[in-house]
């Protein structure tokens, strides 16, 4: 019937050059093949849900607050060694052939016995599909008997709503959940960030507990434009009573980040893998992270003054091989609505790119796909993508992507790691990320080094005094600037200050240290390295020998300039110093950013009173410095 039907179209078609006979085989065979895989696959995953051939994994949740599991999430692996064993690929069957509600009903049945049987602490998160709540299969009270074999109480449910489906019903889900909620569950929304969808469901369903998409959390130490998602978000749940869960940390600063920032819980690859027999307690290596006393500097703290790096939009997505297929690139497409083109690496080398919209316009043309789906991928690759390796700013890439050809903006860059492939990036994020760099900088900058100015500094200050950490604050000024500036003219006044700037930058930590620029001359350093004093003793070694740089030969000899004094008579005036005030604060020294100003402004007095570049170090108590 199929073949049949196939011919018929087939003959509607005009005529081409190739022989259409080969082409209407072709066709038929596929069409036929495609038929038989659906039919085993059916049978294969009928056989799955009747049989229970299923795997529970839990993947812990921690909470930063306590360094504890409080729940764990429950999720599913197919037969190991079949193609239906990554949960993608089981419900994408589930879904073709409509048995989505009669496996999550098993997956359920799975999960409860499994995590009673491990007697694991605290919570249990189970993903379900909106639709899948109104299947008598969950509402017929089965699923409580089962509970109450296991003797385990709904008020330890939390269901986890899953976002396969899109919702319109929003009336009918909110007397759904009202019926579970009535019962003892909790609710949960999944993959915050994906898209505006989930932000209406948040409105409509009012859950307790928010989980923020992984996009969004790997990279946030690093990325402005994700800590300040993140940070709305958090603010937000705050307002509604939910609480927030980081998905996908994966890496330490990341970890720190968000515990810094507030966020209640977070789970990932770093805390601890999904496994069938997962822990009960937090790991020694995160524990001792977690308990780090250093605060981690935002990044939009930051300011411009930091680098940022094409490393912030990398996006990983998972590369296909110069062999690949086109018909198996064209179901990605198909599959992945979201994915704007597909890297094409051999043995982790970047070797092309390959743009959606022109793969599926080529395929949508009479008889490409029969022509050239059994062709290898490169055929319809762009085998000189933009490629940029990770250090590189985001400035230098918006720069050659300007001067490039047009198609580079649409079709996105590949980011490198030495070589090696390690994700891509999308001209709208860069775009997106250039925009806000010049925002931030027009708002908090300080124009002419590019440092944080006045308002992330006291903000800064203010965490830090919040979480108790100690630190030490180092006032920064340039002795005898003004009558330089007077008599080797503003342009060098400028380099000075741009000299002390970058100095201070390339002598802090990005992770742990805050440079600010207050204005003019004035700078303030916030260490909380162990090493700072080091720090500071380097930046005032190296500032001498810059200014040496700058003066001529004579002066530097007699160790200043003639010029007029404020009498108009000549006189030697001393060339610049730089005089380091430095405060040090522990947990209930100050209670705002203005008692650190006024006790930073004493010590940077003392440290001026010394000849020479100098550091003058004291001890703050109740807001006052003592040396």
């Amino acid at each position: 019937m199929l073949g049949s039907m196939a011919q018929t179209l087939i003959r509607r078609l005009p005529l081409r050059k190739f022989d259409l006979d080969d082409s209407e085989h072709g066709l038929c065979t596929r069409l036929e093949n495609d038929e038989r895989d659906r039919s085993a696959e059916l049978d294969t995953l009928v056989a799955i849900i009747r049989e229970r051939r299923l795997q529970a994994v839990f993947q812990p949740i921690l909470d930063f607050r306590t360094h504890t599991y409080f729940a764990y999430e429950a999720l599913i692996r197919g037969p190991q060694g079949t193609p239906l064993h990554a949960p993608s690929a089981l419900f994408a069957a589930a879904d073709r052939h409509g048995l989505r509600r009669e496996l999550e009903a098993v997956c359920r049945e799975i999960q409860f016995v499994a995590f009673a049987e491990r007697q694991l602490p605290g919570k249990l998160f189970i993903n379900a599909s909106p639709a899948s709540l109104d299947d008598d299969l969950f509402r017929n009270g089965s699923t409580l008997q089962l509970l109450r074999r296991l003797d385990l109480k709904p008020t330890r449910i939390v269901i986890e709503l899953t976002e396969n489906q899109r919702v319109s019903d929003f009336p009918r889900i909110q007397q759904t959940l009202a019926h579970f909620r009535g019962l003892g569950y909790q609710i949960a929304i999944d993959d915050l960030g994906e898209g505006f969808s989930n932000m209406r469901m948040w409105s409509e369903v009012k859950p307790e507990y928010v989980k923020i998409d992984q996009h969004f959390i790997n990279g946030i130490a690093d990325d402005t434009l994700k800590f300040q998602f993140v940070k709305a978000m958090h603010e937000l749940a705050e307002t509604c009573s939910a609480r927030v869960i980081a998905e996908g940390i994966e890496r330490d600063s990341d970890c720190l980040a968000l515990r810094d920032l507030g966020v209640a819980c977070g789970q990932g690859y770093l805390i601890e893998r999904p496994t069938p027999s997962p822990s009960s307690r937090l790991g020694g290596p995160m524990r001792d992270l977690l308990r780090r006393g250093s605060i981690a500097v935002f990044p939009r703290a930051s300011g411009a003054g930091q680098a940022h790096t094409v490393r912030q939009l990398a996006r990983w997505i998972e590369p296909v091989t110069p062999d690949t297929l086109n018909e198996v690139v064209y179901r990605r497409f198909a599959e992945e609505p979201e994915l704007g083109s597909l890297p094409v690496v051999a043995d982790g080398t970047p070797r092309g790119l390959i743009n959606r919209h022109a793969m599926i316009d080529r395929f949508a043309r009479p008889y490409r796909r029969d022509l050239y789906e059994c062709r290898p991928c490169t055929q319809f690759m762009d085998a000189a993508p933009l490629i940029f390796n990770e250090d590189a700013t985001v400035q230098e890439a918006g720069l050659l992507i300007s001067r490039s050809a047009r198609h580079h903006l649409t079709d996105g860059f590949i980011i490198t790691d030495n070589g090696a492939y390690l994700g891509v990036g999308s001209g709208h994020d860069l775009m997106a990320l250039i925009t806000e760099m010049q925002i931030q900088a027009a708002r908090y900058a300080n124009p002419l080094t590019q440092l944080p100015g006045n308002v992330p500094l006291n903000e800064h200050i203010d965490h830090l005094l919040r979480a108790g950490t100690a630190f030490r604050a180092c006032y920064c000024d340039i002795d005898h600037f003004k009558a330089f500036n007077d008599t080797y003219g503003y342009r060098k006044g400028d380099d000075i200050i741009q000299i002390l700037g970058t100095l201070l930058r390339e002598n802090s930590d990005p992770r742990l240290d805050f440079v600010g620029h207050i204005g003019g001359d004035d700078f303030l350093a916030l260490f909380q390295s162990g090493d700072w004093e080091a720090r500071c003793a380097r930046i005032l070694r190296l500032f001498d020998s810059q200014i040496a740089a700058m003066v001529t030969p004579l002066d530097l000899q007699r160790g200043g300039y003639l010029a007029e004094n404020h009498r108009g008579e000549a006189a030697l005036h001393p060339l610049p110093t730089l005089s380091i005030g430095a405060l040090a604060l522990c947990a209930g020294d100050a209670e705002s950013h203005q008692e650190v100003a006024s006790a930073a402004s004493e010590t940077r007095r003392h440290a001026k009173k010394i000849s020479g570049s100098s550091l003058f170090i004291a001890r703050c108590h109740s807001g006052k410095s003592n040396a």
